[in-house]
C-alpha cells in the first residue's frame, strides 16, 4: 500500500479537480458578493473559536504538515490559548501535535494570568503546563510574576 505522499493521481481525476475547484471558488465568491446563504451543513464546518480548547494563531504565513503533525506559523505571530489564559507574540510559532509542545521563537513575549516571560525562544509543554525560556546571545530571560503576598504594599 502506498503512503499518502506517494499516491499517483489519475489524469482524469486531475482534470476533474481542475474543473471543480474553480467552480467551487466561484460559488464561494458569488455567495459573498451577492449575499447568497451558506448551506447549514457548511456553516458547522467552520472552526469553533469560542471553544476554550482552541489554540488560536494569527500570522503572515502558516503551514500544516498532517504527516508529521507539525504546524508552523511565521511573521508577526499572535497566539491565544484561552483554556490556559495564555497570550503570546513571536516571529515564529511551531506546534508539535504528537509531543503536545509549542515552540515560540524570535522576540517572544508570553502573558498568562498577569505573569509574563520574555526571551528569544520559549517552549511550552502542554501536558506539564511548563514554560522553558532561552535568551538571545549575551542577554537574559525576563519574567514578571505576580506574587500573592498579603503583607506586600501596593496591592
Amino acid at each position: 500500500m502506498k503512503s499518502s505522499s506517494q499516491q499517483t493521481i489519475n489524469p482524469k481525476q486531475h482534470l476533474s479537480l481542475g474543473l471543480i475547484l474553480p467552480l467551487a471558488l466561484a460559488c464561494g465568491i458569488a455567495s459573498l458578493a451577492f449575499g447568497i446563504a451558506i448551506p447549514p451543513h457548511l456553516e458547522k464546518a467552520q472552526a469553533q473559536t469560542n471553544d476554550k480548547r482552541a489554540l488560536i494563531i494569527r500570522s503572515d504565513i502558516q503551514e500544516a504538515n498532517t504527516q508529521t503533525g507539525v504546524f508552523t506559523a511565521r511573521g508577526r505571530v499572535q497566539m491565544e490559548y484561552p483554556a490556559r489564559q495564555i497570550q503570546a507574540t513571536a516571529a515564529q510559532a511551531q506546534y508539535f501535535d504528537r509531543d503536545r509542545r509549542i515552540i515560540l521563537t524570535g522576540n517572544v513575549y508570553v502573558l498568562q494570568e498577569g505573569n509574563s516571560i520574555r526571551g528569544e525562544v520559549v517552549t511550552y509543554l502542554l501536558d506539564e503546563n511548563r514554560f522553558v525560556a532561552e535568551p538571545s546571545a549575551n542577554q537574559q530571560v525576563e519574567s514578571i510574576y505576580l506574587i500573592n503576598d498579603p503583607q506586600a504594599k501596593g496591592r
